[in-house]
């Protein structure tokens, strides 16, 4: 298949270096060249130094970029010039909204939009295991599914254009809630004079067991935040979530706290570190 991927950072250059393994066609592109020309030397792939030029003719754009205002101008930009039919997958984390006006830009110039939001961060894009959950035309994603299962271990199709980016928030939700609660759970059992990993292979043999348990609660003892998704894009993540709630009137109490909290691990300098690091706030006041 003759692919085009937009956005090589973190995320981005290792699923489409998987598409290159794979034994797809791929022009990469990146707002930085040099990256785009880096990404391209290593992989065996192409690069393209604009949009269009990336976009040209081909059957499968996919995007991994920063926002919705990122998304609107890569997929305006590229749009005329991909073959008739095609398909555009983006892989950003935006709004619903931004969702549903490109799918319908999309199918108005006769192509088809499906934004894939991903779950399983950077450690899931290297190893080829991301999860993405898909709105949009369930045809265009059967389309587009063979490539997408380069770097997928789970496709999910949610419904309705925006459906993928809805279902991603949940993810985010459930995300933000058990960090805390980790976060917590940790201070707690120094601030008692626990043998914290006794407690923890204790606890994480039951109910509370969880991914963020079992990947990230020794890292965070020992206030280490330099591993996977970063405060900065959860916030922004965030920001989407309360957003929606505000329009569809979900409660969301506990995210929006959290979301504050961020905010304050933000302010001690945390913008990069990974989200465990809510830890650090509870740290820094013992």
């Amino acid at each position: 298949m003759k692919i085009a991927f937009a956005g090589l950072g973190v995320m981005g250059a290792p699923m489409a270096r998987h598409l290159v393994q794979a034994g797809h066609d791929v022009v990469g592109f990146n707002r930085t060249i040099s990256k785009a020309q880096a990404w391209a030397e290593a992989t065996g792939g192409r690069f393209a130094k604009t949009v269009a030029e990336a976009a040209q003719g081909v059957d499968l754009f996919i995007l991994c970029v920063g926002n919705d205002d990122d998304v609107r101008a890569v997929v305006t930009e590229g749009l005329p010039h991909l073959a008739e039919g095609a398909v555009i997958v983006d892989h950003t984390t935006t709004s619903a909204k931004v969702a549903r006006e490109m799918a319908a830009l999309a199918e108005g110039q006769g192509r088809r939009f499906v934004d894939a939001p991903v779950s399983g961060g950077q450690a899931g894009a290297e190893n080829g295991q991301l999860s993405v959950m898909a709105g949009g035309d369930a045809g265009a994603l059967a389309k587009a599914e063979p490539a997408l299962q380069a770097y997928s271990k789970a496709i999910k199709h949610m419904g309705a254009a925006g459906s993928g980016q809805l279902t991603k928030m949940v993810n985010q939700i459930a995300i933000a809630g058990v960090v805390q609660g980790l976060a917590e759970a940790v201070h707690f059992a120094q601030v008692a004079g626990l043998d914290t990993d006794a407690a923890f292979d204790a606890v994480s043999k039951g109910a509370a067991q969880s991914w963020q348990m079992d990947n990230r609660w020794k890292t965070a003892a020992r206030g280490e935040f330099e591993f996977g998704f970063a405060v900065d894009w959860m916030r922004k993540d965030l920001g989407l979530v309360l957003d929606e709630a505000r329009s569809n009137g979900a409660r969301l109490a506990l995210t929006a706290l959290v979301d504050q909290f961020y905010a304050e691990v933000q302010a001690m300098g945390g913008n990069r570190w990974d989200t465990s690091s809510l830890a650090a706030r509870l740290q820094s006041k013992d």
